[in-house]
């Protein structure tokens, strides 16, 4: 198909391939986030989306235990905006919560910065406050539906060697 993709211009570009999976407990988001994280080489950016309590720092300790990290280790970086965890792949971990929406969301965070890290994973909480279409093209959206004690429901979307990351 033919349509705007990010970088402006027309070419063909490929629409993502869109996962649902269904967590009935945090256990299941936790291992959601192990598989996703196993599969990770470097570079990649994982923008995370869901109301609060809804499991996205559980999906970030996932991905943290597969990269050798001890999840107990793992906080939600809400009050420091970001921290920098070095396991096998360098992962950054954003959280945008606490930002003001008229706040540029990037600047406050150098996100240019950390992404010149190419090696380096980027997982960014509260994405929605992102202002930036140009980055959503290439990442791996992740998006949690779902709090308290029920079910989640988790939507994934992924290009490239990351499409159908949680069928691997």
């Amino acid at each position: 198909m033919l349509s705007r993709c990010a970088g402006g211009g027309r070419r063909e570009c490929v629409s993502p391939k869109i996962e649902k999976i269904i967590a009935q407990t945090a256990e299941d988001t936790f291992s959601l986030g192990g598989t996703i994280g196993t599969q990770l080489t470097g570079g990649e950016l994982v923008l995370l989306t869901g109301g609060l309590g809804a499991g996205k720092t559980v999906i970030t300790k996932g991905i943290l235990s597969a990269l050798g990290y001890d999840p107990d280790d793992v906080t939600s970086p809400s009050f420091t905006l970001v921290n920098l965890y070095r396991a096998r792949l360098t992962v950054y971990h954003i959280d945008l919560w606490r930002l003001d929406d008229a706040v540029d969301a990037a600047m406050a965070v150098g996100l240019d910065d950390i992404l010149a890290e190419a090696n380096a994973v980027v997982i960014i909480e509260w994405a929605e406050k992102l202002d930036r279409p140009d980055l959503a093209a290439n990442a791996i959206k992740i998006d949690i539906l779902g709090d308290g004690d029920e079910p989640r429901t988790i939507s994934i979307a992924a290009q490239g060697h990351l499409s159908g990351v949680a069928a691997k």
